[in-house]
């Protein structure tokens, strides 16, 4: 679907992870959420993995939520492990104009098991539970009754990149949400997480997104290879308007950089959580005390032939 103002970008991404260890891996068993969804408004057109030392064994599959997921066996001793993800991908415009039901209050937007039951499981709090009477409180600043749902997605997503700021480092994957907002800093993946937090405490279907972000350079700077990295955003379900949207509908919301989400958002995966997708996660054998990763991540606009 190509937005109205008929926005169609082609992109190359590559995404590069390498694992560097102190002693010997015997061997690593690994999972990657590295290929990008193929939906309506995004088509992705090519895409590889490589994996150095080659896997003995490797398989792909779909998970619960349609997510392409790889899965690899590296059986061959080795100190440094590399993964790489290449993909070509068509991202269109989102179509803006109409809104449809994202107008009408918020409230209304809240799913049930007989109007949307698919929806239903991404207005439930994790386990354990990330929302809070505080988090939810600051929701309600800008979920106030009977508001347009866009208009208040749009506030909050505001406050959050005003509240918030991006501090690299100053957090872990597994850093809970209620100390994201105690410390008010983060990295886009904490920011995603709060926002659907927020949602989620009232009542809302919201859904975690990663995936990548095309970026350009600062005027008169040339772009730097590898200088991008992966992006993570939030989505909040609408209902359906018409007979062409019976099901409804997701809009992406970045509060990292106060934005809705367009055609330089390159979808991997969705889900409840960072947890559900994470790009690479796995086990090694090894007495090897130390590790260190390093990730790069590409995306560069290509031409349309």
């Amino acid at each position: 679907m190509i937005g109205p103002d008929g926005a169609l970008r082609r992109y190359r991404v590559e995404h590069r992870t390498t694992y560097s260890y102190s002693g010997e891996v015997a061997g690593s068993y690994g999972r990657a959420y590295l290929t990008p969804r193929d939906f309506p408004g995004q088509r992705l057109l090519a895409h590889d993995i490589h994996v150095d030392p080659a896997p003995s064994d490797r398989s792909v599959g779909a998970d619960v939520y349609g997510n392409t997921t790889s899965y690899f066996h590296v059986t061959t001793a080795h100190r440094a492990l590399t993964v790489v993800g290449e993909s070509l991908v068509e991202v269109a415009a989102p179509m803006r104009d109409p809104w449809g039901p994202a107008v009408d209050p918020w409230e209304k937007a809240r799913p049930t098991g007989a109007s949307a039951p698919f929806a239903v499981e991404f207005t439930l709090d994790l386990s354990p539970p990330e929302i809070t009477a505080e988090i939810a409180a600051y929701a309600a600043e800008s979920l106030a009754p009977g508001r347009a749902l866009l208009d208040a997605v749009a506030e909050l997503n505001t406050r959050i990149y005003t509240d918030f700021t991006y501090l690299s480092g100053a957090t872990t994957v597994s850093t809970k949400v209620a100390d994201v907002f105690a410390a008010r800093a983060g990295v886009c993946q904490d920011f995603a997480r709060f926002a659907v937090a927020c949602l989620r405490s009232h009542g809302l279907a919201a859904r975690y997104v990663s995936g990548y972000l095309a970026t350009d350079p600062p005027p008169g700077k040339e772009r730097m290879i590898g200088a991008d990295a992966t992006h993570a955003w939030a989505a909040v379900w609408v209902r359906g308007g018409d007979d062409h949207d019976r099901d409804g509908h997701w809009i992406d919301l970045d509060p990292t950089n106060d934005q809705f989400g367009d055609e330089r958002y390159i979808t991997v995966a969705w889900g409840r959580d960072y947890a559900d997708v994470p790009p690479l996660r796995g086990i090694i054998y090894t007495d090897a005390k130390d590790s260190a990763i390093t990730v790069s991540v590409d995306v560069s606009e290509v031409d349309r032939c």
